[in-house]
């Protein structure tokens, strides 16, 4: 794997564990391109490349960013999964909710609720785990 997939799955694993990051790795060598290039893309570019640009900013800042995205584009399960990336990069729930209370005069109630039904299972995860 590239240098760029290593870097990212590390981070990955950081935020994710190591059953899911494991998981990555298979799918990516399993020889089906439909999940193996989707796995080589996600690990290369947002967490091999964006994600590991923390000299100009920093995994918690951008979690806040992102999870503002995820929130404006109304995508429940990757406003769960950057709900718990939050936290691993060292987020509050506090934080996290802020992040929420924001996007309400931005994003609108409908982006809104979705986003809280999100954070709240991510937050439910997090729980079960003892990590919040």
């Amino acid at each position: 794997m590239s240098e760029e997939f290593e870097r990212g799955l590390q981070i990955f694993r950081e935020v994710y564990g190591d059953e899911a990051a494991d998981g990555c790795r298979k799918g990516a060598e399993s020889g089906d391109d439909f999940t193996a290039l989707h796995i080589k893309f996600s690990m290369e570019f947002p967490f091999g490349q964006v994600w590991t640009r923390e000299d100009k900013l920093s995994r918690r800042d951008r979690s806040l960013a992102v999870l503002g995205m995820c929130i404006g584009q109304r995508s429940f399960d990757e406003i769960r999964y950057h709900t718990i990336m939050g936290v691993a990069n060292g987020l509050t729930r506090s934080e996290i909710e802020e992040v929420f209370f924001s996007t309400i005069p931005y994003c609108g109630f409908p982006a809104a609720n979705t986003a809280k039904a999100a954070m709240l299972e991510g937050f439910k995860i997090l729980e079960a785990e003892g990590k919040l």
